[in-house]
This record gives C-alpha cells, sequence and structure tokens, in this order.
C-alpha cells in the first residue's frame, strides 16, 4: 500500500468510546493503540483527543465522507475529518466503502454502493482526495448489507480495484464479511482468496447479533464468538500487509475484565499465526 512502510508487528487495539474512558485513562497494557471515530471529535473534545494522541498510537475512522456519493465530497466534513487527523497524527486514516449522503440529504446511516467500474473509479478517487488532504495513507472498510447489489464484478474483485485505483489499502471487518455470507450464503474463505493479501492493513472484529427474522446484524453488542475468532484466524494467516486489529465494542459495554479477555483472543490470533500462504497475484 502507498505510503506504508512493510513491517511484521501487529498491533492488537480497541475502537475508543466514551464509555470505554476510566478504562481507557489506566493505560491496559495489551492495548497498543486506539482508533477514534473521527465524527465524535468534529469541532469538540479536542483536549481528549490531544490527550489520547499524547498516549497511545491512533488511528482515524470516518462514517460520513460517503466516497460513494457522486460528485465532490463535502467541503465542511472534509475540513473537519482533516482537523481530526492533524490532532490525532495517525499513521494512515479510514472510511468505508458507502455512501451516506444523496445531494444535500444526510441519510445517517450506511448504505452499500454497486459492485461496478464506475463506482470503483468514485470511491477511489474520494480516497485519493481524503488522502492527499489529511497527508495520510487511507484505508476503506468493507459493510453489511441486507441487500445484495449487482454489478458486473465480484465484490472481492471490486474491492481489489478500488484498491488498486485508489493506491489505498483495505480495512477488511472481519465480522461484515461473516454476517455478510451468513445472509447472502456464501463461503467467506472463498471470497477471502480473491482478495489481494497484501492489501488487507487493519482488522475489525466485534461479535454479532441477530434480528427478529433471524438475520445476522453488525450491531456492535455482543463478545465476539468462537466462529468469528476461527474466521479471523483464517484471514490473520492469510494478509500478508495486515498492521493492526481492532476489538470494537458500542453497544453493552462490559466490564473492563472482559475487554481484557477479549484483548487477549485477539493477541492469541496474532501469536498463532501461520506463515502467509498466500502471495500477490498481480
Amino acid at each position: 500500500m502507498k505510503g506504508l512502510e512493510p513491517t511484521g508487528e501487529i498491533k492488537v487495539g480497541v475502537g475508543y468510546r466514551d464509555k470505554l474512558g476510566s478504562w481507557i485513562k489506566t493505560k491496559p497494557k495489551d492495548v497498543a493503540c486506539l482508533e477514534i471515530t473521527a465524527e465524535h471529535f468534529f469541532g469538540r473534545n479536542e483536549n481528549r483527543l490531544t490527550w489520547l494522541s499524547e498516549n497511545f498510537e491512533l488511528y482515524v475512522h470516518g462514517l460520513g465522507l460517503s466516497l460513494g456519493t457522486p460528485g465532490p465530497l463535502d467541503a465542511e466534513t472534509l475540513r473537519l475529518f482533516k482537523r481530526v487527523a492533524q490532532v490525532a497524527k495517525p499513521q494512515w486514516v479510514s472510511e468505508h466503502i458507502a455512501f451516506t449522503r444523496t445531494g444535500t440529504v444526510d441519510l445517517g446511516h450506511l448504505n452499500p454502493v454497486p459492485p461496478t467500474r464506475q463506482v470503483a473509479h468514485t470511491v477511489a478517487a474520494h480516497a485519493r482526495e481524503v488522502a492527499q488532504v489529511c497527508q495520510r495513507p487511507i484505508i476503506l472498510e468493507n459493510i453489511t448489507s441486507h441487500l445484495k447489489l449487482t454489478g458486473d464484478m465480484a465484490e472481492p474483485d471490486f474491492l481489489n480495484e478500488i484498491c488498486e485505483l485508489g493506491a489505498c489499502g483495505l480495512l477488511l471487518d472481519v465480522t461484515n464479511l461473516y454476517i455478510n455470507s451468513r445472509n447472502h450464503w456464501f463461503d467467506p474463505l472463498e471470497w477471502l482468496q480473491r482478495l489481494d493479501p497484501d492489501a488487507i492493513v487493519q482488522l475489525h472484529i466485534v461479535g454479532y447479533s441477530r434480528d427478529a427474522e433471524g438475520n445476522f446484524t453488525d450491531n456492535h453488542a455482543k463478545a465476539v464468538q468462537p466462529e468469528i475468532l476461527e474466521l479471523a484466524q483464517e484471514v490473520v494467516n492469510y494478509a500478508c500487509g495486515l498492521r493492526v486489529i481492532i476489538l470494537e465494542r458500542d453497544l453493552e459495554i462490559p466490564a473492563p475484565s472482559v475487554m481484557d479477555t477479549e484483548i487477549s483472543q485477539l493477541r492469541t490470533l496474532v501469536a498463532r499465526r501461520a506463515t502467509p500462504r498466500y502471495h500477490r497475484r498481480y
């Protein structure tokens, strides 16, 4: 990935949330880094962000740049995002392969984009712009979708295309991959093996939930299940360029001892990492 030097080290951290603040202030020894949500610091909480940047290695993750929306990026959102990156000083920033805005209407949530070459060019161009404005490399995240959108390429090929065109990396959300595989009936390992293993820079991991109809959902409220850890181990073994694993938790925040246990599980994935079996296919 452009702008990142290769390294054999894989760091394990957590997504920072205010409800985790007291635990984070104790500087848990197994938490090597934090990922902050950019929008939580738009025009506010800069003193807290400064403290975090002085005590932890930070990564900045966006929700609302709407890279999949045709046309120019929202200038004010990009300005605020840049300011957060300036204070946090991350090695890279990240966003979702999604759209959250259409015209001037903010939809308020992540929406999937169809896997087409035209969309790949749109997302990649916007990713390049964000990287240039922030003066940081950028990586992009796969999302869940209850709709199976059709296009002119398979999703893994679509992600590869975006990374190639955008000179960016991939933030692979393992839980999102698992959820989509269950809801849309595909083999996640076959899906994984179509990705460029060098493109995967970071992982997100959290437990999944089920709704009343039995669909798998991603609400960041559950502990990481064994099947997620099993898939994550496959990803860790596969991803040649992996640098960071982030544990996410937004709802039903558990006791610090439970967070410590989950962090330990992710560190075990790294300790058990096999020599990557796959190599770049390009």
